[in-house]
């Protein structure tokens, strides 16, 4: 998962150029710490957990390609925000922007920063505790807050050169792993996790799939910019999610080449720290995650730079409480400080709300992100929906484009909520509910006022 904001009006970026910003996107750090997830959710099985990589991409591009038809027909700014404003109501819209400003930004973001912090233990050899892991995620959170509203050019530098560094160990893993022929190494036989069958319970590995894939969302706010938009987007917003599945599948089966499925549960997200020290040594591994570090922090920096302005955004359509202080502006640094605030002091309650999940285990293994992106599919069937009705209404006049994609994103999403509530049906529910509310009440605030 990674987010990239461009601000430009000039429909310049040829097919080539629209795919790597989809393929940069999407590729984030999801999955370095969620291919053990997918695995254990499989009973260890590495067909099932390829087919699941598989499920995850076609319902990414049946929903991009379904929500490229209404970025086509607008000239509005703001990705998904702007289409539920323009094509569904002001209200809608205003429920989403709650839902991304209280929710979908601030508990991603504090679980990135918290792999952030399990890696920077690894890395140097820190008690590898759940205070200790949160708490320096904590300072990367509040640390990243400060540097993107004092250097946007900073924050900027410090995301492309993230972006180059993820793909190093997912490429140069799944490369190596074609010609490994070495045995596996050896795993302390009582902490084996076996491979075994897990009936339809396996349909739990799309929670964190669909936190692998997320993103994609985003690369619809591109289409201003993309020439002849109609005929590239729907081109690139498939070629660009399979290229994303051809590099994750690459690397979860050069992991299970080198290692086997029975090391990858057992050690979990220190696989690939392992990987690095059988092929490099100790400085291998170090520099392995090093790199990791690098990439998931660019992630945690991507969607500090969205949560930052998502306040001020909101405030400038009225959509929000206190919406006069919070759009005013910083001339110095371009930012609303009160928007910077509510971002940061919203994320520290989503940290709190990490930490007791994963000190309680309520979540059996999963997180609150996962929940988060979860219910974002949700919100996405009501755009799909649309553009249904727009098919009917002759605003958008291929079937195919109209009728056929937005019925498998419908499908698609339904097989990821039905994925998440199988994970833990009995408090994914709950956390989809708080969403839920949060998502009503925006819909309220507007709507009264």
């Amino acid at each position: 998962m990674e987010f990239i904001f461009l601000e430009t009006e000039k429909k310049h970026y040829g097919l080539s150029t629209a795919i790597s910003m989809i393929v940069g996107i999407c590729i984030g750090s999801g999955i370095f710490f969620k291919a053990d997830d997918i695995l254990s959710y499989t009973g260890g099985h590495v067909g099932l957990s390829v087919l699941v990589f598989f499920i995850g991409a076609f319902c990414v591009i049946f929903g991009s390609i379904t929500l490229s038809q209404l970025a086509a027909l607008t000239d509005r700014s703001g990705g998904v925000v702007a289409y539920f404003e323009e094509f569904i109501s002001p209200k809608a819209a205003s429920a989403f922007g709650w839902f991304q400003m209280f929710a979908y930004y601030p508990s991603i973001s504090v679980v990135v920063s918290w792999v952030a912090g399990i890696y920077t233990t690894m890395l140097l050899n820190l008690p590898s505790t759940l205070e200790v892991q949160v708490g320096i995620g904590t300072v990367y959170l509040i640390s990243f807050h400060i540097l993107n509203y004092y250097s946007i050019k900073l924050g900027g530098s410090f995301q492309n050169i993230a972006t180059i560094m993820k793909l190093i160990p997912l490429i140069g893993i799944g490369i190596i792993g074609i010609f490994w022929n070495t045995p596996y190494p050896e795993t302390t036989q009582e902490l084996i996790v076996p491979v075994q069958e897990v009936g339809w319970s396996w349909l739990a590995a799309l929670a964190p799939i669909a936190f692998s894939f997320d993103g994609w969302v985003v690369s619809t706010s591109i289409t201003h910019e993309v020439k002849n938009a109609k005929r590239t987007m729907p081109l690139a917003l498939t070629i660009g999610p399979l290229i994303v599945l051809g590099v994750y599948v690459a690397y979860f089966l050069g992991m299970v080449a080198m290692v086997g499925p029975e090391y990858i549960l057992q050690h979990q997200d220190s696989t690939i720290y392992d990987i690095g020290t059988m092929l490099f040594g100790t400085y291998g591994g170090k520099l392995i995650l090093f790199f990791i570090l690098i990439a998931v922090l660019g992630v945690v920096n991507g969607l500090v730079l969205g949560n930052l302005r998502l306040p001020q955004s909101l405030a400038q359509k009225e959509m929000i409480p206190n919406s006069t202080k919070i759009k005013k502006i910083d001339l110095r640094t371009q930012l609303s400080p009160y928007a910077a605030l509510t971002s940061i002091i919203i994320s520290l309650i989503w940290m709190c709300v990490h930490y007791l999940t994963q000190k309680t285990e309520i979540l059996s293994g999963g997180d609150v992100s996962e929940i988060a992106i979860v219910f974002s599919y949700i919100t996405y069937v009501f755009l799909y929906y649309k553009v249904i009705q727009m098919n009917k209404e002759g605003k958008i006049s291929s079937p195919i484009f109209g009728k056929l994609f937005p019925i498998l994103g419908i499908l698609g999403s339904a097989v990821i909520v039905i994925g998440g509530i199988v994970s833990n049906p009995t408090f994914v529910p709950i956390f989809l509910i708080v969403c839920a509310c949060i998502f009503i009440s925006g819909y309220i605030y507007y709507r009264k006022g």
